[in-house]
C-alpha cells in the first residue's frame, strides 16, 4: 500500500531521516522499533504529509504523495493516531469522534466505523460520551485518539507510540485492539518502543537507527537475534 524509497527528511537544520526504505503492505501490521531520537516520529509525519522530505519518494498505491498536504493523504484512506494523543480537551468525547468522521472509500470491504461501532469497541467512551476530553484518564484518551482515527474509515492506521505512558493492563488492551483491527482487514503501521507489544502485534518488524532502517524481519527472527536487539533496542 505504501512504499517509502530513499527518503531524506530534515527538522530545521537537523538531518533526521537519512535514506529510509520501507514497505507498508495492505491488511498487515508493520512495526517500526527504535530508541528515542532515531527518527520514528519523523518518518510517521513524513508518510502522513506533515513533513516534506528533502528527497525521496513516498508512494500510496503507486501514487506519489511525498510533500502532499496531510488532508490529501488522509482522503486516500490513511489515518493517524499521533504520539501524545492530541485530543481536543475542551470538546466532548462524542464531538472528538465526529469532528473528522467520513464514510469509507469506494470499494471498501472492511468494517464501516460509526459511533456505535466505536462505543462497542471502547465501552468506557460510550459511558462518558458527554464528558470533555480533558476529563478522561490517559488510557481513555488513547482509546479516544484511536476511535477518532477509526471514524475516518481508513484503510491504514498509523499509530505513533500508542503505549506511551500507559499502565501495563492498558498496553495489553492496545495489543488486543491492534490484533482485532488487523483481523478485520485494516492495515496498521505501529511505531513503538515497547518490545513485547511490538513483536506480539507484528507481521514484519523494522528497526530504525540513526535515521535509516538497519534491520527487517519477522518477530521470530528478531527473537532469535539477541545481538540485534541489544545493539539497537537495548533489550
Amino acid at each position: 500500500m505504501i512504499e517509502v524509497e530513499d527518503v531524506h527528511t530534515y527538522r530545521g537544520l537537523n538531518y533526521v531521516l537519512q535514506g529510509v526504505d520501507l514497505t507498508i503492505p495492505d491488511q498487515q501490521c508493520t512495526v517500526l522499533l527504535g530508541r528515542n531520537g532515531m527518527g520514528k516520529t519523523t518518518l510517521v509525519e513524513t508518510v502522513m504529509g506533515l513533513l516534506r522530505p528533502r528527497t525521496g519518494n513516498v508512494r500510496l498505491d503507486g501514487r506519489e504523495v511525498a510533500g502532499r498536504p496531510s488532508y490529501e493523504v488522509a482522503r486516500h484512506g490513511v489515518a493517524l493516531v499521533p504520539q501524545g494523543r492530541h485530543i481536543f480537551r475542551s470538546l466532548s468525547v462524542e464531538e472528538n469522534l465526529t469532528l473528522g468522521a467520513r464514510p469509507p472509500l469506494e470499494g471498501h470491504t472492511g468494517t464501516t466505523w460509526t459511533l456505535d461501532m466505536v462505543y462497542e469497541l471502547f465501552p468506557n467512551l460510550g459511558d462518558r460520551r458527554k464528558n470533555g476530553g480533558g476529563q478522561l484518564s490517559g488510557g481513555e484518551q488513547q482509546m479516544l485518539a484511536i476511535g477518532r482515527a477509526l471514524m475516518t474509515n481508513p484503510r491504514l492506521l498509523l499509530m505513533d507510540e500508542p503505549s506511551e505512558g500507559l499502565a501495563p493492563v492498558i498496553v495489553d488492551r492496545v495489543g488486543d485492539i491492534v490484533a482485532q483491527l488487523r483481523g478485520e482487514g485494516l492495515g496498521v503501521f505501529l511505531v513503538e518502543q515497547n518490545y513485547a507489544l511490538a513483536v506480539r502485534s507484528a507481521d514484519t518488524v523494522n528497526i530504525l537507527a540513526s535515521g535509516t532502517v538497519v534491520w527487517r524481519g519477522t518477530p521470530a527472527e528478531l527473537d532469535a537475534a539477541p545481538d540485534v536487539r541489544e545493539t539497537h533496542l537495548g533489550v
